[in-house]
Parts: C-alpha cells; structure tokens; sequence
C-alpha cells in the first residue's frame, strides 16, 4: 500500500503560531497603556493625599502657613499639580491632577481631625 502524502497542510503549524505571537503582542500592546495609566493615577492619589496631610498639619496649627499653598508645594514636589484646594472648618480636601499620555488623571483626598462627637462611635 502506497502512502498519499498531503502537501497542502505544509506550514500550516507555522502560520497558527504565527498568528497566534502576533495576538498576544497585539493584547500586550493595548494593555500596556492602560497599565501605565493605572500606576500613574496611584502615583497621583499618594501625592493628593500627601498634599491634604500637609494642609490639614497647616490647618489645624502644627505648621505655619497657607493651608492650600502648602499643599501646591507638596503636590508640586511629588510631580502633580494641584487643581483644587477646599478648606471646611479644620478638614481640607484637595484635587492633584497629572496628565499622562493623552489622559488626565485627578485624585481627590480628605484630611483632618477625626470628629468626635456624641455620634462619632468615638468615646
């Protein structure tokens, strides 16, 4: 008996694992950004909470200054800037923005005492 060989399957291997390293660059190449987007807006968030801690410090009377120009220099020395600053009573929430490969990432942060009161939970 004679074997019939099949010459129209050769290289097909090739061609799938071809295909096959040419979507996985293609996930990576999309994923990328989204990734290094996602470290950025972590950076961003450490700096808006950095920020807030220091005008908080400011507020509160453990730092002299200008609470939300204390917190543009903190926010400017972690490489963000600062897009908004509001101050209510002892507490100051602040907004660090960064732009980042055609995105811009913002963060807001909160700080200040803890309010203790009749309903705060704390005694």
């Amino acid at each position: 008996m004679r074997r019939r060989r099949i010459s129209g399957e050769r290289g097909a291997g090739s061609l799938l694992g071809i295909a096959i390293v040419a979507t996985m660059l293609c996930v990576v190449a999309m994923a990328l950004p989204l990734y290094s987007v996602l470290a950025v807006k972590q950076a961003v968030a450490g700096a808006a909470d950095a920020a807030a801690l220091a005008a908080a410090d400011v507020r509160v009377g453990i730092v002299p200054g200008e609470p939300c120009a204390v917190a543009a220099a903190v926010a400017s020395a972690n490489g963000t800037e600062l897009a908004a600053c509001e101050i209510d009573g002892l507490v100051v929430t602040v907004t660090a923005r960064r732009a980042f490969a055609g995105f811009a990432v913002g963060v807001s942060a909160t700080a200040g005492p803890p309010d203790i009161g009749p309903h705060s939970g704390v005694e």
